[in-house]
């Protein structure tokens, strides 16, 4: 998929500075809907549920790792004129090219999965829609969502994501009003610990649920359609200062509500029998809150499973398309996609588990991304001037390392149990 580029993004327009920065800004923000996804929603709230406010640690270093690695994503996307997956497709042989290409489409599938699942849970929790006509009605609304970026352009797309995103934050943040938050627990949790195994896979599964490979890939395709392919050295510097902007601004969002729902599920869900749980959390919540609370975080999770399923959407055609120079219609990909999250519905699998299961498969995916994109991004022939500093390739690098070593322990604790 090649998303339409704003007309705008030639050199000359939008103007440098004020006004003019400020309608630079979106892309991150699409990329960042990846970061607040039903995914997180089943991580999160187990999380904290089953243990409390000991894992807050795991999304502040989470979120600090997105930060540098949807800006490096990005540059790469505007220094270069290609997104990720085409410097791939450019450099891998053939068959490593489709081995990698059949990696990147396991991590899109699980990505679809939770989303769409997200979207079933939250309509049978406002509506008590059975989840297998749940989960069509969120595939017909996000292939509405995308057929507006076909006909309409990025920008119309961005906007009516950025919508979601803001009645996401709401339904997640507001119910904090209606608990007490225990600051000291809070404070101890930004100490990075563990207890036992379980809490292993609880953070690699909401590691693998804040930094998403599919938006690594989607970043870089984001920023090059909007802005366009900039040569002029001063609008590009521009550009990327605007891009770091976009990327802490919407990250900081997306961060923000994040450790709300932990914070919300550790305050007010801890110790209660099946909190483990979305739909048990969510009963939870209108029994402790309100069912005025309960409703608010219901639109939210529903709001999350519509605009993280048309993004996730996306990012996999634009892998198929970088990597194999193949593309299949927008929306018949959406129609394909599909069927997996129809299928685990179907048959009845426990959907919350599934969503914590898929977070983990996405963590393993994310050396595969992250890896290439370090290593383009510190490349001087590549970049010319734009490559990474030293200090930056080096704490990309350990950002690398710490996830990969996360994977490896999750690996054998899972094997050894």
């Amino acid at each position: 998929m090649t998303l339409i580029r704003n007309p705008d993004a030639k050199p000359g327009a939008p103007k440098i500075g004020g006004a003019g920065s400020i309608a630079m800004l979106g892309p991150a923000f699409v990329a960042a809907i990846a970061y607040v996804d039903p995914g997180n929603v089943a991580a999160n709230l187990t999380a904290g549920a089953k243990y409390g406010y000991l894992l807050i640690w795991v999304l502040v270093v989470a979120n600090l790792m997105a930060v540098l690695i949807q800006f490096l994503s990005a540059k790469l996307g505007l220094v270069t004129g290609r997104s990720l997956p085409e410097q791939l497709g450019a450099r891998l042989r053939p068959t490593s090219r489709r081995a990698f290409w059949v990696q990147a489409e396991v991590v899109a599938a699980a990505t679809d999965l939770a989303e769409v699942i997200g979207g079933a849970i939250a309509l049978h929790l406002l509506f008590g829609l059975p989840l297998l006509l749940g989960g069509f009605i969120t595939g017909a609304v996000s292939t509405a969502i995308l057929a507006i970026q076909n006909r309409r352009g990025q920008r119309t797309f961005e906007f009516v994501v950025i919508g979601l995103l803001a009645i996401i934050t709401i339904g997640f943040v507001s119910g904090l009003a209606f608990t007490d938050v225990s600051a000291s627990e809070s404070l101890a949790g930004l100490v990075p610990r563990f207890q036992g195994s379980e809490t292993v896979l609880l953070a690699a599964s909401m590691l693998g649920a804040t930094v998403m490979p599919h938006a690594i890939y989607l970043h870089s395709a984001l920023a090059r359609d909007r802005h366009g392919h900039i040569e002029d050295a001063g609008r590009l510097r521009h550009l990327l200062r605007v891009t770091k902007i976009d990327v802490v601004a919407a990250l900081l969002i997306a961060g923000t509500v994040n450790i709300a729902m932990l914070l919300l599920a550790a305050s007010a869900l801890r110790g209660q029998e099946g909190t483990d749980t979305i739909e048990g959390a969510h009963s939870a919540i209108e029994n402790a809150l309100g069912p005025g609370v309960a409703v608010v975080f219901g639109v939210g999770l529903l709001a999350s499973g519509l605009a993280s399923t048309s993004v996730g959407c996306a990012a996999g055609a634009e892998i198929m398309k970088g990597l194999l120079a193949f593309r299949v219609p927008l929306l018949t990909r959406r129609v394909v996609t599909l069927i997996p999250a129809l299928i685990v519905l179907g048959i009845g699998v426990d959907p919350t588990a599934a969503l914590v299961i898929s977070q983990v498969v996405l963590s393993f995916g994310i050396p595969f991304a992250l890896v290439p994109l370090v290593r383009m991004t510190s490349d001087a022939q590549l970049m010319g001037g734009n490559r990474n500093a030293i200090a930056t390739t080096a704490v990309a690098w350990l950002v690398a390392g710490v996830i990969i070593a996360l994977n490896i322990a999750l690996l054998w604790l899972t094997l050894a149990g």
